[in-house]
């Protein structure tokens, strides 16, 4: 609910600030005193068209802010988005704000950041009803009325229901289009990977087969210079070069001199072991040597071979990955795929069978659904109706639309195929015909102030428990009406109020009576200046402003006033006794 406003520099108002309570409030003054400035200021901060004449004279920009309490039935939704946009403070307040500027761009803020028009105008919509304009009413919004209508007939359940199965079908469709998507395409795609995967298996890889093939392609490619070396190498071992003693030969006679050495001096014992261990090293590298260079062959037919197998690998790996392990890694996926083509023939004969029960059980669902709002819809139609004739709206018709359309791929409902979204099979609209002879016309259509208020007045009084809208605005809502039919309103607008809250502009005493705060609207010149103030009035307060209203502040009057409270608290007694 609306816990605060402030208005500055907003056409006669200088600085204005209303702290509102829950329950029924009304507005009253003189003619011109303001009130419908305060309205209009209320629907600016919503995100209402912004009229930069409005601003103050001698004003750059009029300042708008309104503090919200958030109710239990709105506030996660108002929240999520807050956290959309990352602007939640407080999970139960909300502060909107507007600048209206005389030149230049206005500003919006919420929480006090700037945000756009558009996200200003979205929270508006949870937060207030504006009813006497038709800029914020939930009530002339088509979308809206399906789910007034259910939460009147108390389907929520059956209507998430819907909902669940409906998510279900999504999701087998979805599945259903891609495989008959590449059911066109799987004959040619199963021969392709037939094609690959024979091929890879054909070539038998086996991992680290490459480096071993690169390797022994350099030792055939060099076998030759490979064979020279290793017998010079040998040759330097054995025989020495150009008939000189041999390594192993030269080192034995070190060794032996060693030996000789050590005897004499102890300095240098131990160095003829060292150089009969460099012999026996020697001797052993010479062997493996040999060993190595019988094994050395030229063979250009295994050299071919080998060229060959590299090609093939290469091959593969232009197609099908960098290395044997992505070639081999490919032929996974696509023995996977393969599988997957073989069997979705079988998936789809089951995803068909799948869908058909969806759609049978969307139909159930849905023909159970449609039943209960159309019951419900003759219940409310009827209940408006009386709400109307006591509001002198006595000929008035209201009527709840409910509609199917035909959809070949639809939902079975009889002997037709129903379309559906969501929420069922059912396009909900309300209509009225707010004089005796006229057709039922969209609430849209609706053009008279007067009439729009004392409908959505009905609507509310028999929507209460199904609107989550937190706080209503009431103006113009006693055009054309009388005292006694005033006192009716009173009551009504009295009674929303103790699920909403409900704020009032009015010129009846008869209604101004069952006002739970009371406020009076007036100007007075201030420095040459006429500026709008708000006054709270005390109890005692009360019976002059309705005397007033009446006609002026007599004695007759004052009585009459009192009269009229004391109606209005006899009125609200029995409301509770019977809401009890």
């Amino acid at each position: 609910m609306l816990i605060e406003l402030r208005i500055q520099d907003f056409a006669i108002i200088d600085d204005l600030r209303l702290n509102l309570d829950s329950g029924f409030t009304v507005f009253t003054g003189e003619t011109g005193a303001g009130k419908s400035i305060i309205i209009d200021a209320v629907e600016m901060l919503l995100g209402g068209r912004a009229d930069s004449t409005m601003v103050r004279s001698g004003a750059e920009a009029a300042i708008l802010e309104g503090t919200f309490q958030l109710d239990s039935s709105i506030q996660e939704d108002v929240n999520q988005i807050l956290e959309r946009e990352s602007l939640l403070d407080d999970p139960e307040f909300i502060t909107l704000g507007r600048e209206i500027r005389r030149q230049g761009r206005n500003i919006c803020r919420v929480n006090g950041r700037t945000v756009n028009l558009n996200l200003l105008r979205e929270l508006g919509e949870w937060l207030v009803d504006v009813h006497g304009q038709s800029e914020h009413l939930s009530l002339l919004r088509v979308q809206e009325h399906l789910q007034l209508l259910d939460r009147y007939a108390q389907v929520e359940d059956l209507r998430n229901a819907f909902t669940s199965v409906y998510q279900e079908l999504g999701r087998v469709r979805s599945e259903l289009s891609g495989l008959r998507q590449r059911k066109q395409e799987a004959a040619s795609r199963a021969d392709l990977l037939t094609y690959q995967i024979n091929e890879i298996e054909t070539a038998a890889l086996r991992a680290g087969e490459q480096a071993e093939l690169i390797a022994e392609r350099t030792r055939l490619a060099n076998a030759e210079q490979l064979a020279t070396l290793a017998e010079q190498a040998i040759a330097a071992f054995d025989e020495g070069p150009r008939d000189r003693e041999a390594i192993t030969d030269l080192l034995g006679q070190a060794a032996q001199a060693l030996a000789g050495l050590a005897k004499v001096d102890d300095s240098m014992e131990g160095t003829q072991a060292e150089a009969q261990a460099l012999v026996e090293q020697i001797s052993e590298l010479a062997r493996r040597l040999r060993i190595y260079r019988e094994g050395i062959e030229y063979n250009p037919q295994r050299l071919d071979q080998v060229e060959e197998r590299l090609n093939l690998i290469h091959s593969l790996q232009r197609k099908y990955g960098d290395g044997i392990e992505e070639v081999l890694g490919y032929a996974e996926t696509a023995r996977a795929e393969l599988e997957s083509i073989t069997h979705s023939e079988e998936r789809l004969q089951e995803l068909e069978i799948e869908e058909a029960s969806l759609l049978s059980h969307l139909g159930e669902l849905g023909r159970e659904l449609s039943h209960a709002r159309r019951e419900a819809g003759e219940q409310l139609e009827y209940a408006i109706e009386e709400e109307l004739a006591d509001l002198r709206m006595e000929g008035a018709n209201f009527g709840v639309q409910l509609s199917w359309e035909d959809d070949t791929q639809g939902a079975p409902a009889g002997d037709r195929r129903v379309a559906f979204s969501p929420l069922g099979f059912d396009q909900i609209e309300f209509l009225v015909a707010p004089n005796p002879g006229e057709g039922l016309k969209p609430l849209v259509k609706i053009a008279s102030g007067g009439e729009t208020s004392r409908l959505m007045l009905g609507l509310k009084s028999v929507l209460v428990r199904a609107d989550r809208t937190p706080t209503l605005i009431f103006d113009e809502i006693d055009q054309g009406i009388g005292g006694r039919v005033g006192a009716i309103v009173g009551r009504k607008l009295w009674g929303v109020a103790q699920n909403h809250q409900v704020l009032c502009v009015t010129h009846l005493p008869q209604l101004g009576a069952f006002g739970d705060q009371h406020f009076k609207i007036e100007k007075e010149v201030q420095g040459g200046r006429t500026v709008t103030l708000a006054r709270r009035l005390t109890d005692s307060e009360r019976l002059p402003e309705l005397a007033l209203m009446l006609g002026g502040v007599s004695e007759p009057n004052l009585e009459s006033a009192a009269d009229l409270l004391r109606q209005a608290i006899e009125a609200k007694s029995v409301a509770r006794v019977e809401q009890s």
